[in-house]
């Protein structure tokens, strides 16, 4: 029987989706803006160069040049604004979902692929939206959102299910502090791969200036320079390492009450392990070792990357303990 709390928690999930696909071109359209803008302030500044140069084999100019256009201001970004207004309105379609997924099973909406992807991704779209009364991330609202978009798409076509009863396995409280603290740091390690590869660009594009060839990515002018972007990443990751420790040492207490072992090297269990030592050796080395720029940049996408193969390779296609976390029961 089918249940009318899940049929319209789905219905909102797809309106979040569609709202979230409309942000991500606002955001786009906000960095395609400022891409223009950048342009045109190295235009005027070649201008200004081409004017003091004739100046000095002539008559000097009695008017100063005109002054190169400001940076893009939160008032001057409507596209941006627009783009944080419609994530806002994604996040509480997206969250009334959960919510509703949750009280059409009774329980928390995390036991399964189609529950933890959209809980999971209804994080990540609150930590940025949390992160952002702090900082101006806007130029992350198109990687954030697209990749929202993008999961929750193919969670909603792959791995939808009806709501049905736990397994015996996940009846117990610590369903609710491992899975959720799980959700949190993967929320945390989002945003910090995204500052990440934002660093990888601006680094490109700095190795690109000093070698005198043409600048492509004209918008990389208007955000933060890769160290500050480095320095944004390192300490959201620690948040979110902290976070993940939590993780692993939860998930072990609960398999020793479900299954009298603290660990039994399970798939899942290993996976868990190796993101948890990417992200140590990330840490550890640009803490203590110094070892910054690209090198640290790749190091903690290459932890973000196994977070994903987590997610969407060893809950599908690895069969553990664990498997309940992954195709439902029939499928």
């Amino acid at each position: 029987m089918v249940n009318p709390l899940d049929q319209i928690s789905e219905l909102l999930l797809i309106s979040a989706i569609v709202v979230y696909a409309i942000a991500f071109i606002a955001f786009a359209l906000d960095l395609a803006r400022r891409s223009a803008e950048s342009q045109a302030q190295v235009d005027l500044v070649r201008r200004q160069d081409a004017v003091v140069g004739s100046s000095r084999g002539g008559t000097a100019l009695l008017e100063a040049p005109p002054a190169p256009p400001a940076a893009p201001t939160r008032s001057r970004r409507p596209a941006a604004r627009t783009g944080i207004a419609l994530t806002l309105i994604g996040a509480a379609l997206h969250a009334s979902a959960a919510v509703l997924r949750g009280t059409a099973a009774g329980r928390v909406p995390w036991a399964n692929m189609y529950e933890f992807a959209m809980t999971g991704t209804l994080i990540m779209v609150v930590v940025f939206l949390v992160a952002q009364t702090r900082l101006d991330l806007r130029f992350l609202g198109a990687p954030i959102t697209g990749l929202v978009v993008l999961l929750l798409g193919i969670s909603t076509v792959s791995f939808h299910v009806a709501v049905s009863p736990l397994p015996p396995a996940l009846q117990s409280y610590w369903l609710v502090l491992h899975v959720l603290v799980a959700m949190l740091g993967t929320g945390f390690f989002t945003l910090a791969g995204a500052l990440s590869a934002v660093q990888l660009l601006q680094v490109r594009r700095s190795r690109r200036a000093e070698s005198g060839r043409p600048e492509r990515m004209k918008l990389l002018a208007t955000i933060p320079d890769a160290e500050r972007l480095e320095n944004l990443a390192y300490r959201i990751s620690v948040v979110g390492f902290i976070l993940w420790t939590f993780t692993l040492i939860a998930g072990a207490i609960w398999a020793n009450h479900a299954w009298g072992r603290y660990w039994g090297w399970d798939t899942k269990e290993v996976w868990t392990f190796i993101i948890w030592v990417v992200y140590a050796g990330y840490l550890h080395a640009r803490a203590t070792l110094g070892w910054r720029g690209t090198g640290s940049a790749w190091l903690n996408l290459i932890g973000y990357a196994c977070i994903l193969f987590n997610f969407g390779v060893v809950n599908v296609f690895f069969h553990g303990l664990h498997s309940y976390s992954g195709l439902p029961t029939g499928q």
